[in-house]
């Protein structure tokens, strides 16, 4: 029974916010045995208002869980859930829809000049992606594959005015000359620093496989100066992140620069896609890998923000514990805070003290988020930029945004339809099962 309790334990990533893992992982294994006649009988049945005295009870491992592990018993009360609502923006030129024209992966918001700005991968090519085996230096392998990078400027975080190209892709073989993509922004001691994904071969060839790089300047306007270097090494031969490092996210804890980043491994088969943290003194480098990475076990993509004393992290798609925020006190050991739905894509929210080295973080309302629309089978790729709204912070207090259910029109799930091959796969087991019937 120990050995099951420990292992959904795991696999449900139910671990709390106020506890260390160690800790835990000793209430689990320290839980009173679950024989209903050891300690049932003398303590009544479970009440039906619940009070803080309630977990002093002898409580099964569910039970447990929800007072332990989660900063409220009811995701009302949990300051770390949060459902996700959808804005379509105003302001972004989307007459084109032939698959030429895409926007995506914005960056942290942050708010300057009286105005919003944002970054983002910007791509205007000749044709739709075309994958990597037929792309060329005017048509691309994916999605991200030819990109510029460009901002936008907002009154409101709704309307967005388009200021054109921050980071354009430099003459070869400079890095990035294949594509600049997936930026995010830094603020440090007066200057502004862009990190991003600098492509030196078409996206698909071998993988995404990029260093990360990064430009400088005194304005959120520009101009931008490339560094021309690879800000974050890739691993030793061997290690979990030897081909890939993606997504950069910088943030500013105890005074030095906390960079996240992604890498995907285990190629060839199932790709397992975790997240790493490298910091450095200067925004520049050298950067140094925590000695724990890879410190996230999943997320394609990650949107991370101070919250109270520790880092909160928006995991999306892949990996066990996708479609949760994880909760660091200590900005490294992260922990499943809540589990949520219709997360954003690629989130870059507007988080006010992501530079502010602050030691309580409010946490965060609302920010940018994209949408792709694959087409046929991935042709006519190209993603939308949109708005998301939530309630993730210390300081709003929305029940409007704590609700459990996600309603969809019906039509939404019946295009998640089976596979061909599923259907197939089912007649087969139809046709077993009928001949099973008939032989006995």
């Amino acid at each position: 029974m120990k050995k099951i309790v420990g292992f959904l334990s795991i696999c449900l990533g139910m671990i709390g916010l106020l506890g260390s893992s160690a800790q835990c992982q000793e209430t689990v294994l320290n839980s009173p045995p679950s024989n209903e006649e050891d300690h049932s009988s003398d303590q009544g049945p479970f009440p039906y208002s619940v009070t803080p005295v309630t977990k002093n009870r002898n409580l099964s491992a569910a039970m447990r869980r929800s007072f332990e592990n989660y900063s409220g018993i009811h995701p009302k009360e949990n300051e770390l859930y949060s459902q996700f609502k959808y804005t379509r923006l105003k302001g972004f030129d989307y007459h084109d829809h032939d698959g030429t024209i895409s926007r995506r992966d914005p960056s942290k918001i942050i708010f300057e000049k009286g105005k919003y700005y944002v970054w983002y991968t910007y791509r205007n090519t000749s044709s739709i992606p075309v994958g990597p085996d037929k792309c060329t230096d005017t048509m691309p392998s994916t999605d991200w594959d030819l990109c510029e990078i460009w901002y936008a400027t907002s009154e409101d975080g709704f309307t967005w005015e388009e200021q054109g190209v921050a980071i354009a892709r430099p003459p070869k073989p400079k890095v990035g000359w294949r594509s600049v993509s997936t930026t995010d922004i830094l603020k440090w001691k007066g200057k502004y620093y862009l990190y991003y994904q600098g492509f030196m071969e078409a996206s698909g060839k071998r993988g995404d496989y990029c260093p990360v790089a990064v430009s400088w300047s005194d304005s959120p306007d520009g101009p931008w100066t490339a560094t021309d270097q690879a800000v974050i090494p890739n691993g030793p031969e061997g290690s979990w992140d030897q081909f890939a490092i993606h997504d950069p996210y910088p943030l500013v804890h105890n005074g030095k620069i906390y960079l996240y980043y992604k890498s995907a491994f285990n190629r060839p088969g199932n790709v397992w896609v975790a997240g790493g943290l490298a910091i450095a003194d200067d925004p520049l480098g050298p950067f140094k890998k925590h000695a724990l990475n890879p410190v996230l076990n999943s997320g394609h993509e990650v949107g991370l923000f101070p919250f109270k004393e520790g880092v909160a992290a928006i995991m999306v798609h892949d990996g066990n514990e996708h479609d949760t925020i994880n909760y660091a006190k200590d900005w490294v050991n992260f922990e499943i805070a809540s589990i949520c739905q219709e997360v954003p894509i690629a989130p870059g929210s507007f988080v006010a003290d992501a530079f502010a080295n602050t030691t309580d973080g409010r946490g965060i309302t609302w920010g940018l988020s994209h949408f792709t629309n694959a087409g046929k089978k991935g042709v006519n790729q190209h993603s939308i930029l949109a708005r998301f709204d939530c309630d993730l912070s210390q300081d709003v207090h929305d029940p409007g945004f704590k609700n459990t259910r996600f309603w969809k029109n019906v039509d939404d799930f019946f295009k998640q339809g089976l596979s061909k091959k599923q259907r197939e796969r089912i007649a087969q087991q139809n046709a077993a099962v009928k001949l099973n019937a008939a032989t006995h």
